[in-house]
């Protein structure tokens, strides 16, 4: 082929993906919303599976148009712990759980991403299958119990990620703050080992650290909430996160940005379950005090099942998560924070679909607030319509920032 002829195929190509890229910017989420169908018609972990290749490859989501390089309004800005987020909409654990896909989730707008459950070896999980949508309750059954790749693939793909971070990767700097969510194994009797072996292993390469005691599909974790067991394993992990070596500048300064938690002392979160009682609420709420972890995320899936629901897959066991369990974990959302007086920073998640009940988190006490079922349903296009729906709220109701709207509705 003659230097001409290639010069004119290049050029057209080049036009072509120019154009598409350009169509795919101007039109957000239209492809989305092609796609979409065939999507809901396949398999649902086969889809999430689908999810985790696409967000490993930055590059592609831009491509596809799922990237969102607009700056965040001013107003959204949110200093929890010393970090600055430059959005409250985060990933909630359980997507991406071995950490295979922070870039991608990065470029699409999340002010932060939270990996995990992860455990200390690999382990497979449940028997397929272990994922069930629940289209017509906007819900999700899962029991995937706990698969990972284990600890050392994880802080693997971790520091890679703090390496193209510390470059300048992703382009801007959004949702570098990153989440390190713990689990233990199935099989393991001294589940404070557990906890302990993950935090000296990935504790070093986390923005804030999440111990989850709260999932319903690994037997007996959620008897770890009680009083006595929850304090006691809360006292080993503060050690053990306080025990962590000082991390370089720019992982103590995430991006570089000022104000950043002090080498060595990374937030310790506690996620909780909603299924709860008012007297169990109360224990876990004195016993953060009294060992002073710096958060909570309230809440994980939940057991019961509303007699709302319609879906034929509602009788499968496993946690729900999605719109039926809205309610139910921002009243123990707001119960919390009234329980810490407000002292305590929380995390709101569970049935957040629209900016409407992002915003109710918000009010309700939560300082962050996190995505999960609704991001399966609605895919990238919902990180921008959160955002956008939020800042307008925000506006309407004489807010300057998220920090002056946390816990409005106990004032």
């Amino acid at each position: 082929m003659s230097s001409r002829r290639v010069a004119l195929v290049g050029a057209g190509i080049g036009g072509a993906c120019g154009a598409y890229f350009a169509y795919s910017r101007t039109r957000r989420g239209e492809l989305y919303a092609m796609v979409k169908p065939a999507l809901d018609l396949a398999d649902a972990e086969r889809v999430h599976r689908l999810g985790i290749h696409v967000g490993a490859r930055p590059w592609l989501v831009r491509l596809l148009g799922f990237g969102d390089a607009r700056p965040d309004a001013p107003s959204l800005r949110s200093v929890v712990w010393g970090i600055e987020f430059a959005n409250p909409i985060g990933l909630a654990a359980g997507y991406d759980k071995n950490g295979e896909s922070m870039a991608g989730l990065a470029a699409m707008g999340f002010g932060f991403v939270e990996v995990g459950s992860v455990t200390p070896e690999p382990q497979p999980g449940n028997a397929k299958p272990r994922v069930f949508r629940l289209a017509a309750d906007r819900a999700v059954i899962n029991r995937y119990g706990f698969n990972s790749d284990g600890m050392e693939a994880v802080a693997r793909r971790t520091d890679a990620w703090h390496a193209a971070r510390d470059k300048g990767f992703p382009p801007g700097g959004r949702g570098c703050v990153l989440g390190i969510n713990l689990g233990k194994n199935k099989a393991t009797e001294d589940s404070a080992a557990d906890y302990e072996a993950a935090m000296a292993r990935l504790g070093g390469g986390a923005d804030y650290i999440v111990v989850n005691v709260s999932s319903p599909n690994t037997p007996g974790l959620r008897a770890l909430q009680a009083r006595a067991e929850l304090e006691a394993l809360l006292g080993r992990m503060v050690k053990a996160r306080d025990a962590l070596p000082p991390a370089a500048p720019s992982r103590a300064s995430p991006c570089g940005r000022p104000g950043a938690p002090a080498a060595g002392r990374r937030p310790l979160l506690l996620k909780i379950a909603p299924d709860l009682t008012d007297a169990e609420l109360q224990d876990i709420a004195a016993v953060a005090l009294r060992v002073q972890i710096d958060g909570l995320i309230v809440s994980n899936t939940m057991t019961a099942r509303p007699p709302t629901l319609s879906s034929p897959a509602a009788g499968e066991a496993g946690g729900l998560s999605g719109q039926p369990l809205f309610d139910k974990s921002t009243a123990v959302l707001s119960r919390m924070y009234e329980l810490t007086g407000g002292k305590v920073p929380l995390i709101g998640v569970g049935g957040v679909g629209d900016a409407g009940q992002a915003y109710n988190k918000i009010r309700a006490g939560a300082s962050l607030v996190q995505v999960y079922t609704a991001f399966a349903y609605d895919g990238p296009p919902l990180v921008r319509a959160l955002k956008d729906g939020l800042t307008a709220r925000l506006a309407a109701d004489g807010f300057a920032s998220v920090a002056d709207a946390v816990g409005a509705d106990h004032r």
